[in-house]
């Protein structure tokens, strides 16, 4: 399989450590792609699954992790905006975990020069913002079904 070369990759709603997440296609996906960014938008990690004991974490998880780090080691950007089920990183914005940076938002040139807010948007989310027992309680019950 060849490598395609792009600018930028964009991804969310990972959740890493539970059922639902496709670790292995996601890693089929960025063997397919290489790119000098890479955006991490939010809900990577399901820290809501996981405080409640639910953590499903497999081996292709862990090489995710790994391949998201060697590639910035090996001097692809990557930004992290934290979500809703990682919010526990928006302590660290402003910080960089070795060569991750850790941001609430960032603004991405184009080629064409054209200007984009990346950010998660659960801040709009008016569940999450206003009654976050209800989002909690909906995420319980789709973890259940997954």
């Amino acid at each position: 399989m060849t490598t395609q070369q792009v600018r930028s990759i964009f991804l969310s709603d990972i959740h890493l450590g539970t059922k639902a997440c496709q670790a292995s296609q996601l890693l089929e996906f960025l063997k397919a792609y290489s790119s000098e960014n890479l955006f991490l938008l939010g809900d990577i990690v399901d820290l809501w699954a996981m405080s409640r004991g639910g953590v499903c974490w497999s081996a292709s998880q862990n090489t995710f992790v790994q391949k998201v780090l060697r590639r910035a080691r090996h001097g692809e950007k990557v930004i992290f905006i934290p979500g809703n089920h990682d919010e526990a990183m928006r302590e660290y914005v402003g910080t960089s975990f070795g060569d991750v940076m850790v941001e609430s938002e960032y603004i991405h040139t184009a080629s064409d020069g054209r200007r984009y807010l990346l950010i998660h948007g659960d801040e709009f989310d008016q569940v999450t913002l206003h009654h976050k027992w209800v989002a909690v309680l909906g995420d319980i019950f789709y973890n259940l079904l997954v």
